[in-house]
């Protein structure tokens, strides 16, 4: 036989078997999804990633964080197949990136639970992120001075606790202890009777204490009807329109198996 025909033969063999392969994985020859972004997202991913694995052990799913900056940048330059942002983008950052929103978080205002403080008003809550209310006595605690905790810059709980509580013009106390995750605020919270942080709903847990905002606690119900003001998206970022595996896991987490975890971890769908 003539070896180019021998050749071309071949050829069209590695053409037929890759597209069978494209075909059969859904336009994904690797089977493989990074996630990477909020680490307020970063525990609701992995949750959604461990059940999804269980029907399609095919497809591997690498979740990380380091926060929602870096979820959006990471999106738009295609380094990731999904950020993940929990704060609303701006216009700038939303081109060429397409938005699904898992739902809506509340921001909750978390204080040791031997505070015997029950409820700030938010231009309270300004005025101690700023440093103008220094002493718990001045809003129903001890007399004991307030130690601020905060986020770092790129976190998306960050810029929506500025968007929401601070505002453009007024900046967190200097002298605020930052830390680097919703854990380690939780931690510091829990380990100090006089500090004061925020949190993500999804990751409250009872070893700390919720704080009401106007009379208004934290719930599924206040966060889904907006009377709890302070709240925030969680949000999947693909940069164009999602394909193959991506857009298989994405339908998959926006359907009904998806949107069942989403409930048991406290994500609430808006009804305002």
């Amino acid at each position: 036989m003539d070896n180019k025909l021998i050749i071309g033969i071949i050829a069209a063999i590695v053409v037929i078997a890759a597209a069978v392969l494209i075909f059969n994985t859904g336009g994904s020859t690797s089977g493989k999804i990074d996630i990477v972004g909020s680490t307020s997202v970063q525990p609701v991913a992995e949750k959604l990633m461990e059940k999804y694995q269980e029907s399609h052990p095919d497809v591997k799913i690498n979740v990380q964080g380091g926060g929602s900056g870096v979820g959006i940048k990471s999106a738009q330059d295609g380094t990731a197949d999904i950020g993940t942002s929990s704060k609303d983008l701006k216009d700038d950052e939303k081109q060429g990136l397409t938005e699904h929103v898992l739902g809506q978080d509340g921001i909750v205002i978390a204080v040791n639970k031997e505070n015997t403080a029950k409820d700030l008003t938010k231009d309270q809550l300004k005025d101690i992120f700023s440093g103008k209310i220094t002493n718990w006595k001045e809003v129903g605690g001890k007399d004991a001075p307030i130690n601020i905790i905060t986020r770092e810059e790129g976190s998306g709980t960050l810029d929506a606790f500025i968007s929401i509580v601070m505002g453009k013009d007024t900046e967190i106390k200097s002298d605020a202890i930052v830390q680097s995750s919703t854990e380690a605020v939780k931690q510091s919270v829990k380990q100090d009777p006089n500090a004061i942080g925020f949190v993500s709903y999804a990751a409250m847990s009872d070893d700390v204490k919720a704080l009401s905002i106007g009379g208004v606690p934290p719930s599924e119900a206040t966060i889904a009807d907006g009377t709890y003001e302070l709240q925030r998206p969680f949000i999947f970022l693909v940069k164009g329109e999602p394909t193959g595996a991506v857009k298989d896991f994405i339908d998959w987490v926006m359907g009904p198996e998806g949107t069942k975890i989403l409930e048991e971890e406290k994500i609430v769908k808006s009804n305002k």
